[in-house]
């Protein structure tokens, strides 16, 4: 990756995969969402509602891969993933996912479900950035649907935050449901948090539904870290791969 007299720069991305289906569930399209992922040379790539196994599934798609959806993914643009089980069920169980070119030296999925919702998942890595630059923090997260649920989430973020080396390079990214612009301030507030689009462009980028945004549930938000050209991805072709636009941002260490 780009390596200059300021620091090192990376790209990030962000999609929530609906589980390799299109909208409604109608078609599953995974092996294009594969390549339209790869096409766009991300450096580390968080992945929501994406599936670890289903039993019931491979019976009905012949293009279903053999190995975990996140797995399919990575291929071989990214040598390393992280996989974090949230939803578990009797055909099988989806969660969210990290897919890295530089070596995840450990990781670790915490649960932040609430009691009486979905569970949910919080998957922190840490990754090994080329000498000199040392270690990247990352965290993917898919809050929940409640604003109190939300809320709850994201003070559990703010601790996990806290325990983290105060002065190392951050990224939490994922799909925050946060269609009531709350995040920014508690996140700012608790975790020293700044959302990349709202740098740029005074608050977060419209994701959902990726064929007509509206909604701004999406977010990528950094620490100790600098940013520059966040974008939402283009309708073509995202906006039949998944419910969510996806977005991506250059960042800079």
């Amino acid at each position: 990756m780009p390596q200059t007299k300021q620091g090192f720069s990376l790209k990030v991305l962000t999609i929530n995969t609906h589980k390799g289906f299109t909208t409604f569930n109608r078609r599953f399209i995974l092996p294009e969402l594969r390549e339209a992922v790869r096409a766009t040379s991300a450096d580390i790539v968080f992945l929501q509602e994406v599936m670890g196994t289903h039993a019931i599934h491979p019976l009905h798609h012949e293009n279903w891969p053999g190995t975990p959806h996140y797995e399919f993914l990575a291929d071989t643009m990214w040598n390393d993933f992280a996989y974090g089980r949230n939803a578990v069920y009797p055909e099988g169980h989806h969660g969210n996912a990290i897919l890295s070119r530089f070596p995840i030296l450990e990781y670790e999925n915490r649960d932040i479900s609430v009691a009486g919702s979905e569970n949910r998942g919080m998957l922190h890595c840490q990754i090994t950035l080329p000498e000199p630059h040392g270690t990247l923090h990352v965290i993917c997260v898919h809050l929940g649907l409640k604003a109190s649920h939300r809320h709850a989430q994201m003070k559990m973020m703010c601790d996990m935050v806290a325990s983290l080396p105060h002065d190392a390079p951050l990224v939490v990214a994922g799909d925050f449901n946060d269609w009531q612009l709350r995040a920014n301030r508690i996140l700012k507030h608790g975790a020293g948090l700044k959302e990349v689009f709202s740098m740029k462009h005074g608050r977060p980028a419209r994701t959902f539904p990726a064929r007509f945004p509206l909604l701004r549930l999406d977010r990528i938000y950094v620490r100790n870290a600098t940013v520059s050209h966040p974008w939402a991805l283009p309708r073509k072709p995202w906006s039949h791969l998944s419910d969510h636009a996806p977005l991506a941002v250059e960042i800079h260490l």
